[in-house]
């Protein structure tokens, strides 16, 4: 078993003991989620590599229902998405700032020889192994349309 997952089901206990809905109720989905990964396709135990893009996806998704509730006029249930994210992003690695996501970006753009916007895929491809979930897809796309169209 993954030590990440180990982990989870570790602050599950201790959150289920401390009586906190929230990451009670976060921890579990984040649980199921990893189980369902493991169980889909080939049964097979994910390492911390995969639960940890199990969790960057939740925590996403979480970013996703915000947005969209605030932008529907429901602060609260907005609110309720951001904390369940707040717990998730204590798992995940610290995201990358602006710059450095950019300069990640010139470096994969250098090695793939990449000139224009037909090569976008391949540009994409090194910059995410090189980012290593430390920085959202969405962040590295605009980084790499900027590179590409200089």
């Amino acid at each position: 078993m993954s030590t990440l997952k180990q982990t989870l089901q570790h602050d599950l206990t201790e959150a289920m003991r401390a009586r906190d809905q929230v990451r009670t109720a976060t921890l579990r989905m984040a649980l199921t989620a990893v189980t369902t990964a493991e169980v889909a396709g080939e049964h097979h135990e994910l390492t911390d590599a995969d639960v940890l893009k199990v969790l960057t996806k939740e925590a996403e998704k979480r970013t996703d229902a915000v947005e969209a509730y605030q932008a529907a006029g429901r602060p609260e249930l907005a609110e309720a998405e951001e904390a369940e994210r707040a717990v998730l992003e204590g798992y995940l690695p610290a995201q990358l700032d602006d710059a450095a996501i950019e300069a990640l970006v010139a470096e994969a753009v250098s090695e793939t020889g990449a000139t224009g916007m037909g090569q976008m895929g391949q540009v994409m491809k090194a910059a995410q192994a090189k980012a290593a979930g430390q920085a959202e897809g969405g962040r590295i796309a605009a980084a790499v349309k900027r590179a590409l169209a200089s």
